[in-house]
């Protein structure tokens, strides 16, 4: 793909009153343990399509990681450039970091969609949870990815990783309350202010990211995570925005009243907490991230040159000593 492919016009996203409106994703089934389920719980049945780039993609990662599905769940990564045809797998020699996708033979996850449902007109997104037995997508929603990850598969994984829950039911009301005002207008509050084409948008969206990133700065004061000595997946899901917040959002998106690393240190030691969770780092792909940012929204960055900073550095200082606190 070359790097001058153009995406379609992200200012199409946005609706007449200026506002960024995100799709609603197609495909809702559930996996589920039981043998009888539409779609049962099965170690190398499923497989997961990703982008390192993508916040919503980089959760899945995360609880795959977490819950020690790596054997179970097999994955593809995309090419961090998303061009005219949406995101295209690529050879790992070619883009390090990416896969060809070994499962369907697809050069785009376009092809994906379209083998599960052929008439599918919506955008065509990650993640992609594709079942490989009835070759159709079973979920592209992350939120509900990630609730399945979650416990689906505890009688497929090793030992120490079952009963391990980020979604413990004593917690759940909690979780789903911060979880909503997060998605909103921190989440998706960065999208809604850099895909903003009207002043009012832009401001009004970005004022109530800043306003959210102030209240959490304040729960993380007086609380180790989101929800007190537990990590659960409020805190996955907000991390995977905060660790692409100073190296893009801040510049790229235009969200510059502040930065992670310089205005808010108890969501910076938090962040760090979990980056040096074992084995997730190694789904943080900073290369990924910055390349697809501003790269492929040339609508915003026309010249495509990529920022150096990284953003904060997450290993340091060492902030948690146990192999597997959580």
């Amino acid at each position: 793909m070359s790097s001058t492919s153009t995406p379609p016009m992200i200012t199409k996203w946005a609706s007449k009153d200026g506002e960024f409106h995100r799709q609603v994703s197609s495909f809702r089934s559930f996996i589920e343990p039981s043998a009888a389920a539409e779609f049962p719980a099965e170690s190398g049945r499923y497989h997961l399509y990703v982008s390192y780039a993508c916040p919503w993609a980089h959760r899945t990662l995360i609880v795959r990681q977490l819950k020690g599905l790596q054997d179970v769940i097999s994955i593809s990564v995309v090419h961090y450039l998303m061009g005219p045809n949406g995101w295209e797998f690529a050879s790992p020699d070619d883009v390090p970091g990416a896969t060809l996708d070994d499962v369907t033979g697809a050069k785009y996850i376009r092809e994906v969609y379209l083998k599960a449902e052929p008439s599918y007109s919506a955008r065509f997104t990650v993640p992609v949870l594709w079942d490989k037995k009835r070759k159709t997508i079973v979920n592209n929603e992350s939120s509900e990815i990630i609730r399945m990850l979650n416990t689906a598969f505890d009688d497929l994984v090793a030992p120490e990783y079952r009963g391990i829950t980020f979604y413990p039911e004593d917690l759940r009301v909690q979780i789903d309350e911060i979880n909503e005002w997060i998605y909103d207008t921190v989440n998706n509050g960065v999208y809604k202010s850099g895909f903003a084409v009207s002043q009012d948008a832009y401001e009004r969206n970005c004022r109530a990211l800043f306003e959210s990133l102030e209240r959490i700065e304040r729960i993380l004061a007086e609380s180790e995570f989101l929800l007190g000595s537990q990590l659960t997946e409020a805190d996955l899901r907000l991390f995977t925005t905060v660790v692409r917040f100073d190296p893009v959002y801040h510049g790229h998106f235009k969200c510059n009243l502040k930065q992670i690393g310089t205005g808010y240190p108890n969501i910076l030691r938090w962040t760090r907490e979990i980056y040096q969770l074992p084995g997730i780092k190694g789904t943080v792909n900073m290369e990924h991230i910055k390349k697809h940012y501003y790269m492929s929204h040339t609508q915003i960055n026309p010249t495509q040159v990529v920022p150096l900073s990284d953003g904060p550095n997450f290993d340091s200082p060492e902030v948690r000593p146990a192999s597997r606190p959580y």
